[in-house]
């Protein structure tokens, strides 16, 4: 099992660091209804993690994988169409960013975060949790990683677990944070959304390339 968290270890990092998710925590947690819809962005964000790792892990052991310590192919088959597929992410990415002296462009939704309530909040979070593209991939990549393990079920649902506190650990920290004290964090998380959004495709496609070619390595082993 330690080997298995030690692979999704850097997926759930990548899961983890997604700065338009985080631009949009930090947005509802400083409009009038903070408590509410920062809350429910955090639930809806905490279980849509849960349900795409989930279902991709159960998709994953009924796929015949072979013997863990013999040749794998297709689930290097599969982890090689995953790391190609961030690498293409992470072109689109470095090619979308904004150029010197340009603002960068942030979904229009997000001009919307003031009128939103609790379960459009929640809905959010879930969509952009287990919805985003760059998510599915690499809830996909976990998901193969903890099925093909043929954990019991006690392991695999812990793994999950620790793969899940990951990728929520940065909607949960300022989340949490904001609701223990919230005026000392109004200046510092303004200033953190600032950044993000600025360095936000830059953030993206250098992490969506790393953990790609990562990914890719796992494939060509798996062989």
């Amino acid at each position: 099992m330690g080997s298995v968290i030690g692979d999704i270890l850097p997926l759930a990092l990548g899961v983890a660091i997604s700065p338009v998710p985080i631009i949009a925590a930090i947005l509802m947690l400083l409009s009038p209804r903070a408590r509410a819809t920062g809350t429910g962005f955090l639930l809806g964000w905490v279980i849509g993690i849960v349900v795409a790792v989930t279902v991709f892990t159960l998709l994953s052991s009924v796929l015949p994988m072979g013997d863990e310590d013999a040749s794998q192919p297709i689930k290097g088959v599969v982890q090689l169409a995953l790391g190609v597929l961030l690498l293409l992410l992470a072109l689109r990415q470095w090619r979308g960013r904004p150029k010197p002296g340009q603002e960068p462009a942030l979904p229009k939704w997000m001009q919307a975060i003031d009128t939103i309530t609790f379960p459009k909040a929640l809905g959010l979070g879930f969509l952009l949790s287990a919805v985003n593209p760059k998510n599915l991939l690499l809830a996909a990549s976990a998901g193969v990683t903890v099925g093909a393990a043929a954990l019991d079920g006690g392991s695999t649902a812990l793994v999950i677990a620790v793969f899940t506190l990951i990728g929520a650990s940065t909607v949960l920290v300022p989340v949490v944070g904001y609701l223990v004290a919230a005026d000392k964090l109004r200046g510092p998380l303004d200033a953190l959304r600032g950044w993000l959004a600025k360095e936000n495709a830059v953030i993206m496609a250098v992490l969506l390339l790393v953990i790609g070619v990562a990914v890719i390595g796992k494939g060509i082993g798996s062989f």
